[in-house]
């Protein structure tokens, strides 16, 4: 229960960050007032197959091995459009938070009894998709051996971006009370979304954590409620993994879309 516990403690040091983002920016319909605007994008899918608590769940860090090249991630609201220094000179921010919040999944995983785990690639950049030692390879493998693959990114800011939300694995077969258990807490993409994403493609998960922007990239740079966001959302994962092992299959009343189904939006440098 030491999730729970640390969830109630990083709820009261943001109260005052999230009452004022109320204040000053009435939410949106289908907006959390620490990740920004959620998914609103059709549902066609279902996670049904039944997990037991002792799965390997396995948790990358996005665009870990990607840097310098095609598909690094978002730069984040603040440096592109605010002029800001890079929270890491040698990544983009997004990379610099997908890992925080990665490692913090795993260690708040592991504190509540889940088997769980960390992989970070040797190498930042790795021009091969299927080398060995990328998270599409490593997610591949765990995946082929009866675990859970989960990569961890935040999305793009403006337009380009579209929220928080689980974007599927293509594979019928990867696909369980997990993945329901995440689009139920941060909201759900389609399946092939932009045509079919590198890490879904190979039966991975993506969980978007929310747009790099306002309220939560605000919170995230800050130094004085950094850990408190960052484990506020770390604890919001582990609770919906934790929900996904233990959770019987029942389906939704009139379907599996949870949205009005339309095109797609335009690419996100948040998500390869």
């Amino acid at each position: 229960m030491r999730v729970l516990r640390l969830s109630l403690l990083t709820a009261l040091l943001l109260a005052p960050l999230l009452s004022a983002a109320g204040a000053r920016t009435p939410l949106m319909p289908g907006s959390d007032p620490l990740t920004g605007p959620r998914s609103r994008l059709a549902k066609d899918w279902l996670g049904i197959r039944p997990v037991t608590p002792s799965i390997p769940i396995l948790v990358m860090a996005g665009h870990a091995d990607s840097q310098a090249m095609n598909g690094s991630g978002t730069s984040g609201a603040a440096v592109d459009l605010g002029g800001a220094a890079p929270m890491d000179p040698s990544m983009r921010d997004e990379l610099y938070w997908n890992l925080l919040t990665a490692r913090a999944v795993v260690e708040l995983g592991r504190q509540s009894g889940l088997n769980i785990v960390f992989y970070e690639p040797p190498a930042r950049t790795i021009a091969e998709a299927d080398d060995p030692r990328t998270n599409w390879s490593v997610g591949r493998n765990h995946v082929a051996q009866g675990g859970y693959a989960l990569e961890i990114h935040y999305d793009a800011y403006g337009p380009d971006g579209v929220g928080s939300g689980l974007i599927p694995p293509l594979t019928p077969w990867s696909r369980s009370r997990l993945d329901e258990s995440l689009a139920a807490a941060f909201g759900p993409y389609p399946l092939g979304y932009r045509g079919g994403l590198g890490a879904p493609r190979r039966g991975i998960a993506i969980l978007e954590i929310g747009k790099l922007e306002g309220p939560l990239e605000d919170s995230l740079r800050d130094p004085q409620r950094r850990q408190a966001t960052i484990e506020a959302i770390a604890g919001r994962v582990v609770e919906a993994l934790r929900a996904g092992v233990t959770s019987p299959f029942s389906p939704p009343p009139d379907g599996v879309g949870s949205a009005p189904r339309g095109s797609s939006p335009r690419a996100s440098s948040a998500a390869w």
